[in-house]
């Protein structure tokens, strides 16, 4: 198991154990003999949830510690008004980024690369440069989210995914 120290923004191995491994696998699956547990797909993700708890979203997912290739060019990229700064440009790529099991939105409908397709993920970068944001900044994004999603303009109506807008594009866009 990987491990994030906060105090200085090492990671740490540990090997995994068995028992909380065995229990984690239960937790993942249905358990078919007794009904403890129910699933369902919730878009990439596998919606997990019991009558008691809280029902979670899990999408499989890889830790890549290391800025990929594809992406090199990000860091020295012009930025306008000077933002991020380096000290931010460089938390982003020290967290690197995340390996999911998502397929891409062309691909949805394909059952073969709905169940094997994987891309990058820069969700934690996301959270660093939010986080550089003043408040006022966060507010204005949060809100602009909200009515995105409430106006239904990420809706495509060709389901072409052309001119549909994304939580990408008011995150990224400075």
């Amino acid at each position: 198991m990987l491990t994030q120290c906060s105090d200085d923004d090492t990671y740490n191995v540990v090997e995994y154990d068995r028992a909380i491994c065995l229990a984690n696998q239960m937790f993942s699956s249905t358990d078919s003999i007794t009904g403890l547990f129910t699933t369902a797909l919730h878009g990439p993700a596998q919606l997990v949830s019991r009558e008691i708890m809280i029902s979670v979203d899990s999408v499989p997912c890889i830790r890549c510690l290391v800025w990929p290739p594809g992406a090199a060019d990000w860091p020295t990229r012009h930025k306008n008004y000077d933002w991020p700064d380096s000290a931010t440009v460089e938390r982003v790529v020290s967290n690197g980024c995340d390996v999911v099991g998502v397929a891409h939105r062309q691909c949805k409908h394909d059952d073969w690369r709905t169940k094997h397709q994987w891309r990058l993920s820069f969700s934690r970068a996301e959270i660093v440069l939010k986080n550089s944001w003043m408040p006022l900044q966060q507010i204005v994004y949060h809100l602009l989210r909200v009515f995105v999603k409430t106006a239904r303009l990420t809706e495509s109506v060709d389901n072409s995914g052309s001119g549909k807008l994304s939580n990408f594009l008011f995150s990224m866009s400075h």
